[in-house]
């Protein structure tokens, strides 16, 4: 086994960073190198402890190790689940490959069942060893953190002076991203989102005026490239997010602002507020567009309503599909020659109008 542990080692780091993505950026360059190393010597330390034949063998430098690590944690800002989720990743790994090791060399059924019961029990040690420190932490340094984090939040929705979040970044310990995508989603679904997203997300606590109720924000870090954003719209699949435009970071008010309005569509299910952009410029002002509808359909304010009715159809139609007559009658269930009467008639009402470029726009931003 002690021969294996390298190789048992990067298989280690390897699932975790697949499976944790608060870890990702963590095991990497450097970083990665030492809890590589870290890792390794950990597996040889239980290794060692394994082979006494008392297992009740001090485990005091590995707990210290482990509590140390879990006041490391919270002061990153990575959550207690996140490295509980490593741990039983980790767990399973060396156990598969060691016990692998083990069954090669001829140990028999007792003794590996032995050894996976003293697997489980060093990392449960462990494990509560970290939570412990991560407790301890976030009870002393972790909150006044915490509240610099949220304060923040609070400066970068409500559109402050630069100088002001940078100061506010500063005092948080956190490090700006390139981009930030703002996210709102049912308070219900915000636990469970945020074990998916990115350890530098900002989760603004205190109620903002413009967050509809029932709904919390998070201020995401997110790439700003399209294999970033569609990252993040991958890690929100099946809640009820709505996400707004990915921005500089010191710019995410109008991402924030965007997705509130977004919200108040009410699409069901993940919306991504990049495929609804034509929905929110046309409802960004309703009293104008019902103003800007009157004035398109003036001409047919003296026509019965049935008439007017069919007419205002057809118009739209015929401005949407650029004048196209079979596309018109396909979409209003009607015959070719019915649309050429009707069109006639619309002719007959708006004259010269009909065919002109800002009339087009108006009756098309007035009845799409």
């Amino acid at each position: 086994m002690e021969s294996s542990l390298a190789q048992v080692a990067e298989s280690t780091v390897e699932a975790i960073i697949a499976e944790v993505p608060s870890y990702a950026g963590a095991l990497a360059g450097q970083m990665g190198a030492t809890i590589r190393n870290a890792v390794e010597l950990a597996l040889g330390g239980f290794l060692t402890l394994a082979s006494k034949e008392d297992v009740s063998t001090p485990l005091a430098p590995a707990l210290d190790g482990a509590y140390r690590l879990g006041r490391g944690e919270a002061r990153s800002g990575r959550t207690m689940e996140a490295l509980l989720a490593a741990y039983r990743i980790g767990a399973r790994v060396a156990w598969r490959d060691l016990s692998r090791a083990a069954v090669a060399q001829g140990v028999d059924a007792e003794q590996v069942a032995r050894f996976a019961e003293l697997v489980f029990a060093y990392i449960d040690e462990l494990s509560a060893a970290s939570a412990a420190g991560h407790t301890d932490e976030l009870e002393s340094t972790g909150r006044i953190r915490q509240r610099n984090l949220e304060r923040l939040a609070r400066a970068l929705v409500s559109g402050a002076a630069p100088d002001a979040i940078a100061a506010a970044a500063a005092r948080a310990e956190w490090d700006p991203p390139e981009a930030l995508a703002a996210v709102l989603l049912p308070e219900s679904q915000g636990s469970q989102a945020l074990k998916l997203l990115s350890a530098d997300t900002l989760q603004p606590t205190d109620d903002l005026a413009d967050v509809p109720e029932g709904h919390g924000l998070l201020l995401v870090p997110s790439a700003d490239s399209t294999s970033g954003r569609q990252g993040l719209l991958r890690a929100l699949r099946g809640t009820s997010a709505v996400v707004g435009p990915t921005v500089p970071w010191l710019e995410v008010a109008r991402s924030h602002h965007r997705a509130v309005r977004a919200c108040a569509l009410e699409i069901e299910g993940l919306v991504d507020t990049d495929e609804h952009l034509a929905d929110l410029i046309l409802g960004a002002d309703a009293a104008t567009r019902a103003d800007l509808r009157a004035l398109v359909l003036a001409p047919l304010a003296d026509l019965r309503p049935a008439t007017a009715e069919k007419l205002t159809d057809t118009l739209r139609s015929w401005v949407l599909n650029q004048g196209r007559r079979d596309a018109v009658a396909g979409e209003l269930f009607v015959h070719p020659q019915t649309v050429r009467y009707r069109v006639q008639q619309l002719r007959e009402l708006y004259g010269d109008r009909l065919e002109a470029p800002q009339f087009v726009l108006q009756a098309t931003l007035a009845l799409a």
